[in-house]
């Protein structure tokens, strides 16, 4: 499953201040001062982390097939591109303008995927946000487990008003992804996507600081049916 962005070339730190947790109906996120280093989110069989250096050759078995290339901008080629990507990401981070997690299934030590987020804005009011997977992982619920903790993390922690992703109009699943986390189709770009020399049709999705933690709240009190 993929929906992405305009994402630049696609961090390593071990600096974390822990502060405060926010729960959500199937996960933790524990949050810090993410532009000294990201903190670790925790979902239901897998984490989400700060990239490393030695996710480089995951993420270049993972993200460069057809399945997952075919909807997002070209990622690098090789593992040296992709450990460029992520001392680029770590740089962008501290400059408090870009956070990228890797999604690490429970059991593993790589990534098999990433989150990030961008600002758009000088403060990060508004922001785009996208993500790719390994196909081997799509339909596991890992997705979006994981999106609803970066949604979390984009609102209440960075302190985002209003996020924004864009996907190929062909993207059936992540836009009917995008969809089933409450964000709005807001548009059509038209022409706006290009890959491998062809250009495509991208939808502009939206969902705003309120409308999350509306949704959120109806997710925690919604009754459990055994």
């Amino acid at each position: 499953m993929v929906a992405t962005t305009n994402q630049p070339e696609l961090t390593r730190t071990a600096t974390m201040v822990t502060a405060t947790r926010i729960t959500t109906p199937s996960a933790t996120v524990t949050t810090s001062d993410w532009k000294a280093g990201l903190p670790v989110l925790t979902g239901t069989g897998f984490t989400l982390r700060e990239l490393r250096l030695e996710d480089a050759a995951s993420l270049l078995a993972m993200l460069t097939t057809e399945e997952v290339s075919r909807f997002i901008s070209p990622p690098p080629t090789t593992v040296e591109g992709f450990e460029r990507f992520i001392m680029w990401a770590q740089r962008e981070r501290a400059a408090g303008n870009y956070a990228c997690f890797a999604v690490v299934p429970a059991g593993m030590d790589t990534a098999i995927g990433i989150f990030q987020v961008r600002s758009l804005e000088p403060g990060f009011g508004t922001a785009e946000w996208g993500f790719a997977l390994g196909s081997a992982f799509w339909g596991t619920g890992v997705f979006v487990d994981g999106a609803r903790l970066i949604l979390d993390f984009a609102f209440d922690v960075i302190g985002a008003r209003r996020l924004e992703a864009r996907a190929a109009v062909a993207n059936g699943r992540g836009n009917g992804a995008l969809r089933k986390l409450g964000a709005v189709q807001e548009g059509v770009l038209r022409r706006s996507f290009v890959r491998n020399g062809q250009y495509h049709d991208q939808v502009l999705w939206g969902i705003l600081a309120e409308d999350w933690r509306q949704q959120r709240q109806s997710l925690t009190c919604a009754p459990i049916v055994h």
